[in-house]
């Protein structure tokens, strides 16, 4: 989805709950929807520093929660218990390492298929009305395996 694209989808979003999309939003989703980095607050900080110095982090985690509170981006720990960010365009889910923190997108074809397979079974056994899911794995990423000699098993 192209950026201007994915700024007025939430500009939508956000004008549906009564929220305007001020410059602070807009250039912290500019930066979500071009970096795929599943960044955390201060790389977005340091990210975005050069072109607005004076913005704090209790700016960008506030807005970070109004977007994952209207289902905009959601919210990833990784293995070493930090919270990164990712913006949810397409579906896929979350591979995590649980040595060295690496967040890795996983695209599966049958994916969308599963979730809303995932969200019925849920909404049938819980009586809940389900309003979004999210998938992560945790293992050890090629690297981490590399570096503590373990081998994949086949």
């Amino acid at each position: 989805m192209a950026s201007n694209d994915v700024i007025e989808q939430t500009r939508q979003v956000l004008k549906k709950n009564h929220l305007r999309i001020t410059a602070q939003r807009h250039i912290i989703l500019a930066y979500l929807a071009s970096h795929h980095n599943h960044p955390s607050v201060e790389m977005i900080r340091e990210g975005l520093n050069k072109e607005l110095p004076n913005l704090g982090p209790a700016t960008i985690y506030n807005t970070l929660n109004t977007f994952v509170d209207h289902g905009i981006v959601i919210e990833l720990q990784n293995g070493d218990g930090s919270t990164h960010y990712d913006y949810f365009e397409n579906h896929h889910y979350h591979a995590i390492c649980t040595n060295c923190g690496k967040i890795t997108d996983i695209a599966y074809e049958g994916f969308h298929d599963m979730e809303k397979e995932l969200e019925s079974k849920a909404a049938a056994q819980s009586g809940y009305m389900i309003s979004g899911n999210h998938v992560e794995v945790y293992g050890l990423c090629p690297e981490c395996q590399l570096k503590l000699r373990i081998r994949h098993p086949e």
